[in-house]
């Protein structure tokens, strides 16, 4: 291409997105990034959604995984304002008897609280806890071959079990729901391969940094990483949305930040037709149904652990939650659903006016699902926090299809970019050389739907960003925190 405007265009400003555009400026590239909304962040937006006064996080809310990245963390993004703040109970997990199982960022505390399994715990977390800065970036990445084949050897063998398989190692009841909780974030059946995965990634990353938030809401961080790649000689339109190739300035390469069903869309005419079958053969999984509440005070929990946690997991025992998963998979809407609670205010100040509160939460539903889930996603609260509903002086909710409005990667409410079942953990989205490549030389997808799948950490658009740099400037990415830096 002769007189390109841009070395580079990335398109969308999600978490991915950004980190693809970053990771291609600081190459030495020139690189536009776009975004269709007149905010940046994609999934890390924050804003007044029920009262004034009461800043809600409309998507993504807790992030161990943004603050574990092994990208991120190569980053001066506390430079541009991002504050961290740690909840000292990263997940709280309460039962029907007052009591609650809780994980906390010391691992010999957390297994201590489980009684008679802890042991178990022990056996199951440490080595993973001990080995994880030599596998991160293999977990967070493409099949490839593992710098630490034995550690990541360790680590696949509890990763592929489903998760009502794992939890057989456990004894008492606490400690089943306590992972099944974890691993309801896979957003599938737990009887599935794999779905024990997710659980041991959000354990181990509680254990070697918590689960923090971000100060000010998720939108500090998209800010940090917009503001980071200003400052790097990057550039940034919103408010275009792309709809066709032909609205791009030239490029030598082109990032999307979109799954497969905005990219055949927007490009499908330019890709070849077996690539084409492929991304039609992308598989969706269940959606969410999400409420945000303006509180008069904090959520009166039963547990006391409740009061101390940036999370809560409401389902009751590993049987609840495996029911309520299999249910929504199989287009049903639980009566009892997993609902998974951020209450960000008892931590951050900045969310609510002085002495009120605000929650956030999301069960599982059925892709497309348009049914209203605030009774039963309160029934649950209610439950381990009697008298919840009285405290609610402002509540909004998104059913599938207003999220899918709001961030059209959401397609029917999946906020993972597409199912994270064994078929599409590294093929997602086809199988190929490379799961960044699409059949159009130059062009690349960045998204969720590429490895790693969903989840604030950028290593999708990372993984995007270098194998472009690779294939069309014959250069090298960035090295990446716990990497070598002649890798």
């Amino acid at each position: 291409m002769s007189n390109p405007d841009y070395d580079a265009v990335v398109v969308g400003s999600g978490p991915n997105g950004l980190a693809a555009a970053i990771a291609l400026q600081q190459s030495g590239l020139s690189v536009l990034l776009l975004e269709g909304k007149d905010q940046l962040g994609g999934g890390l937006r924050t804003a007044e959604l029920t009262l004034p006064g009461f800043r809600h996080d409309v998507c993504s809310a807790i992030h161990p995984l943004a603050a574990g990245s092994p990208f991120f963390q190569t980053l001066p993004l506390e430079r541009y304002g991002l504050q961290y703040l740690t909840p000292p109970i990263a997940a709280a997990h309460p039962f029907d008897d007052g009591t609650a199982a809780a994980v906390v960022n010391s691992l010999a505390d957390t297994a201590r609280s489980l009684g008679a399994d802890e042991q178990s715990y022990r056996q199951l977390l440490a080595p993973l806890v001990a080995s994880w800065p030599g596998i991160v970036t293999d977990v967070l990445g493409p099949l490839q071959v593992p710098k630490h084949p034995l550690d990541m050897a360790q680590f696949g063998l509890s990763a592929l079990q489903p998760a009502t398989l794992l939890t057989k190692r456990f004894r008492t009841a606490a400690a089943k729901a306590l992972f099944a909780g974890m691993a309801a974030h896979a957003i599938q059946p737990l009887e599935n391969v794999a779905t024990s995965a997710i659980g041991l990634v959000l354990l181990v990353a509680a254990h070697r940094r918590g689960w923090p938030l971000p100060q000010g809401g998720s939108q500090s961080i998209a800010d940090a990483l917009a503001a980071h790649f200003v400052a790097l000689g990057g550039r940034i339109e919103t408010g275009t949305y792309v709809r066709s190739l032909q609205q791009l300035p030239a490029a030598r390469a082109v990032l999307f930040d979109v799954t497969p069903a905005q990219l055949l869309q927007i490009a499908g005419h330019s890709l070849s037709t077996v690539y084409q079958w492929q991304l039609r053969r992308y598989r969706y999984g269940m959606g969410v149904f999400k409420v945000d509440w303006a509180l008069d005070g904090p959520i009166p929990w039963t547990a006391d652990a409740c009061h101390q946690a940036g999370t809560v997991h409401l389902g009751g025992t590993l049987e609840e939650i495996a029911a309520s998963e299999r249910d929504a998979a199989r287009g049903q809407h639980p009566e009892r659903p997993f609902v998974l609670l951020a209450q960000q205010s008892l931590f951050d100040a900045t969310r609510a006016p002085a002495g009120q509160h605000t929650a956030w939460a999301y069960c599982h539903v059925p892709n497309g699902s348009k049914t209203d889930m605030t009774a039963a996603i309160e029934q649950q609260i209610e439950r381990f926090a009697p008298s919840f509903r009285e405290r609610v002086i402002g509540r909004h909710t998104f059913d599938t299809a207003q999220l899918e409005a709001y961030n059209p990667n959401y397609v029917g409410g999946d906020i993972n970019g597409g199912l994270l079942d064994l078929s599409q953990l590294f093929t997602r989205p086809a199988l190929r050389a490379s799961p960044y490549r699409t059949s159009k030389p130059g062009l690349y997808l960045c998204s969720s739907a590429t490895p790693p799948g969903g989840g604030v950490h950028g290593m999708c658009g990372y993984h995007a960003a270098r194998r472009a740099l690779r294939d069309v400037f014959g250069l090298s990415a960035p090295p990446l925190h716990h990497e070598e830096a002649a890798s």
